[in-house]
């Protein structure tokens, strides 16, 4: 890093926004887990790591939320093929099963399987890194594949919570018979997880009467902000920063922040693979991981997943997720 100039343009050759951190010398790394075998609508979000690193050589690196954040070191990881190759294999198993409609079919063992392995993964690797004193983010992928990180933080922590942003709650049990399914995250946490305190849901607006009955089932352990109420209280001259502390105030001390990009205006990502109308503007997120760190809290891990780019030479999406990544890591490493 001696010769770096974080005002010039950055090589293509280099790595996540033109750094060249070893990983043994950044403090945050970047774990790729290019796996969407079970996107129940469009799909491309295993192209998103690929894709989020191009596009990541077009963001500036001062911010003016967090400075120089980026001279803790920012390191991605290599895409591990292996992934990407299990989620290939897997997906033609899982649209043999849709075409079928044979939900209790023997290659659904099969593809449950490959949810595990993907758990397997990134639980160890998530491990092996935390011991190394790094903190870690996540780049889906679609949104199944952060648990095993989850997993490892909520072990490490006794006062840990996710704040969810999501058009979805993500509330159903094996979707499509699948028990590690896209829309099966956080009805996976909250059942394989006890140790979490909490899940604060934010940007939520299409969701199933299962998932609703599930989130009242959950008493205190799920708070949600429907982006409805949210807006109505806007619209009767309520400030965003009110709504803004209560999704705070509702997070216990540590934080891991779970980012499906279909939480967001579709405008910013309309190549996601289940885009709702409505959601958060990319200021409404700054400000929201802003006061996140404010308060004190810390953010101690992190995924982005359901990013999928567009055709070729469309590289918008992968724009917007470079954005939001490079917010995430900051406030990271901003609150650690």
């Amino acid at each position: 890093m001696q010769a770096f100039d974080p005002n010039a343009a950055a090589r293509r050759d280099s790595g996540i926004y033109g750094l060249d951190w070893d990983e043994s010398e950044a403090d945050l790394i970047l774990l790729p887990i290019p796996f969407d075998a079970t996107s129940s609508y469009g799909v491309g979000a295993s192209q998103a790591p690929a894709a989020i690193l191009e596009a990541s050589h077009q963001v500036d690196l001062f911010d003016l939320q967090f400075g120089r954040a980026y001279e803790r070191g920012i390191h991605m990881r290599e895409i591990p093929g292996e992934i990407m190759t299990l989620s290939t294999e897997t997906r033609l198993l899982v649209d043999k099963c849709r075409a079928v409609d044979d939900a209790d079919g023997p290659s659904i063992a099969t593809i449950d399987a490959a949810g595990e392995s993907v758990n397997r993964h990134l639980r160890g690797e998530v491990c092996r890194l935390r011991k190394a004193g790094k903190l870690v983010g996540v780049i889906g992928g679609d949104h199944s594949i952060p648990f095993g990180a989850i997993q490892v933080l909520a072990e490490e922590s006794d006062d840990l919570g996710i704040l969810h942003i999501d058009a979805h709650m993500d509330l159903r049990r094996a979707y499509e018979g699948f028990r590690w399914s896209h829309a099966s995250i956080m009805d996976n946490v909250l059942r394989e997880i006890p140790g979490l305190k909490r899940i604060v849901q934010l940007g939520v607006r299409d969701f199933c009467e299962e998932e609703q009955q599930a989130l009242l089932a959950a008493g205190d352990r799920l708070r949600c902000f429907y982006d409805l109420e949210c807006r109505r209280r806007l619209s009767a001259g309520e400030p965003f920063l009110r709504i803004v502390e209560e999704v705070v105030d509702a997070l216990p001390s540590q934080v891991y922040v779970s980012l499906d990009i279909d939480g967001m205006d579709p405008a910013l990502a309309p190549h996601t693979g289940t885009a709702v109308p409505g959601g958060l503007s990319f200021s409404d997120l700054c400000i929201i991981l802003e006061a996140i760190a404010a308060s004190g809290r810390r953010i101690l891990g992190f995924d982005l997943s359901e990013v999928a780019p567009g055709r070729v030479g469309d590289n918008w999406d992968a724009n917007v997720g470079a954005r939001v990544l490079y917010k995430l890591c900051g406030f990271t490493l901003l609150t650690n």
